[in-house]
């Protein structure tokens, strides 16, 4: 069921892109601890597994580089992440550092599916970003970094990823102090 943030009538500003950037970064370095764990389990898990010797030789062979397994994983456990905070709160850490949350233009909190959404949206365009990068080298950044910075820069309040998941980033005001 979703969680009303505030009453439909509320309209709340659309979040700045200076603020969508810094709480991008603030996530992003979260992700990467995220992303640490997970990796982390996965060894051991995938260790156990096979046995700690021959996943050691495996090792060693290069055999484990490029792993789709840890690949499939790891993209999950960021989507997991990310949703999970999106559709609770409609915030993540670094959102809430910078006071923006992701909501429904009714002030609910977004579902799953629109967090697919995004995720999968903004996925999508860094996947083919890199692709472009290992391919063609650095010159694909000419095209890449405008179609990173679009894909978050707010159009009329609404980026990419905001449209494409029906949702909306909004600025939430300061506390009050009493």
């Amino acid at each position: 069921m979703p969680r009303r943030f505030h009453d439909a009538e509320e309209l709340l500003p659309p979040a700045t892109a200076l603020k969508r950037a810094l709480a991008i970064i603030y996530d992003g370095l979260i992700s990467i601890a995220v992303l640490l764990v997970a990796t982390w389990v996965y060894t051991m898990v995938a260790g156990w597994i096979t046995g700690w010797d021959t996943y050691e030789q495996m090792a060693e062979a290069g055999q484990l580089s490029g792993d789709p397994g840890l690949t499939f994983v790891l993209f999950l456990v960021l989507y997991l992440f990310f949703a999970y905070f999106w559709t609770r709160a409609g915030q993540t850490l670094g959102m809430q550092v910078w006071r923006v949350r992701i909501e429904n233009l009714d002030g609910t909190s977004v579902s799953w599916t629109q967090s697919l959404l995004r995720y999968g949206t903004a996925s999508a365009v860094v996947f083919l970003a890199m692709l472009g990068g290992h391919y063609l080298g650095a010159v694909t950044l000419l095209l890449t970094v405008p179609a990173i910075i679009a894909l978050f820069y707010p159009i009329n309040g609404l980026s990419v990823t905001d449209r494409v998941s029906n949702s909306v980033v909004v600025a939430l005001p300061k506390p009050t102090k009493k």
